[in-house]
């Protein structure tokens, strides 16, 4: 049976894409939940880590690396110590039902943050991993392999949650949806008891914005359906799908869009420029549209296929600007296909 030690050790090259075993994915902390920046350290720690988060050893990596990546904090010693903190703090409860018996334990055993070269941003941080997770680990066969762009891109805990547990759950076999108990799902969000009991507020404030945010941000689309037993919801079906090129394509653009106006733009309030279709030329130096053509597996000569799109527009009147002008070069690009 394969580990998912091996298949992360096997992606070790793949630096957009973190393994998560699919016990951490699935929510086995189930007490002090970390908030999102702390998750998003998490992720970061254990792909880093990749195949070798099993292992009782030393991992390390440095201030100047953390603050390259697109989503995570400016941190400075002192946040970077608050989130280290929280991680600590969460349980890890794992069932090893082949020995029949549950193992309690941390995330982190020890974490240091070795700060002689401070003045120069040379923070070298390193990290145990806490015997919980590495048995965890050590026998998971089962694995999600996560986006770290948009996993870093997700604001809120609820949001990296509920992605992290459909995330590893997408790739079964004839399964798109899963239904939870009201107090299943609460767990899965990481909402403590005593906090937003009420299932309308729990829908408006937690569950609709994570859905929002994953859906404009990932390459699946979910949605939420709850189910009443008389006047009380029970249980909410969580139902994925893969999304269609064209709107993959549009989550890659808006990842790679500024963050700022991102919450406008989800909710629909923002005024997105329209990127108009070159007037002449190729697009040989033009990553954008080159991206759209890739994407839905055109081959065809950058220049040629520029050509015939601007007849095309021009047999059906189409401004080179007009506000759909990605659509149709994206669904004309298909159309032509492999050459």
């Amino acid at each position: 049976m394969i580990r998912t030690t091996q298949i992360a050790a096997d992606r070790a090259f793949d630096e957009a894409r973190t393994v998560l075993p699919a016990e951490v994915a699935r929510g086995v902390y189930i007490e002090n939940p970390p908030g999102a920046e702390a998750l998003k350290l998490m992720h970061l720690l254990i792909g880093k880590a990749g195949g070798r988060m099993a292992e009782d050893v030393r991992h390390e990596l440095r201030m100047a690396d953390i603050k390259k990546i697109d989503g995570m904090r400016n941190h400075t010693r002192a946040t970077l110590r608050k989130l280290f903190v929280e991680l600590r703090g969460a349980v890890i409860v794992f069932d090893d039902t082949e020995a029949q018996c549950e193992i309690i334990g941390g995330f982190l055993d020890q974490a240091k943050l070795d700060y002689r070269h401070d003045v120069s941003d040379d923070i070298l941080v390193a990290w145990w991993f806490g015997r919980a997770f590495r048995e965890m680990a050590e026998k998971s066969c089962h694995w999600a392999i996560l986006d770290r762009q948009t996993v870093f891109a997700l604001s809120s805990k609820y949001s990296i949650l509920l992605f992290q547990h459909i995330a590893s759950l997408v790739n079964l076999d004839h399964i798109t949806s899963k239904t939870f108990s009201v107090a299943e799902l609460r767990a899965v969000l990481g909402v403590t008891d005593g906090k937003i009991e009420r299932f309308a507020n729990l829908n408006r404030d937690v569950i609709q914005p994570a859905l929002a945010e994953i859906n404009q941000t990932s390459r699946l689309t979910l949605t939420a359906t709850p189910h009443k037993v008389g006047r009380t919801v029970a249980s909410v079906t969580i139902s994925w799908e893969e999304k269609p090129v064209d709107q993959k394509l549009e989550a890659k653009r808006e990842l790679d869009r500024p963050k700022v106006g991102r919450k406008a733009r989800q909710n629909g309030t923002a005024e997105i420029p329209v990127r108009a279709f070159p007037a002449s030329g190729g697009i040989e130096f033009d990553e954008h549209w080159k991206t759209t053509k890739r994407a839905v597996g055109c081959n065809m000569d950058n220049t040629m296929i520029a050509e015939k799109f601007r007849a095309w527009c021009t047999s059906k009147g189409m401004a080179l600007d007009a506000s759909n002008i990605e659509k149709a070069f994206s669904n004309f690009c298909a159309k032509v296909g492999r050459i």
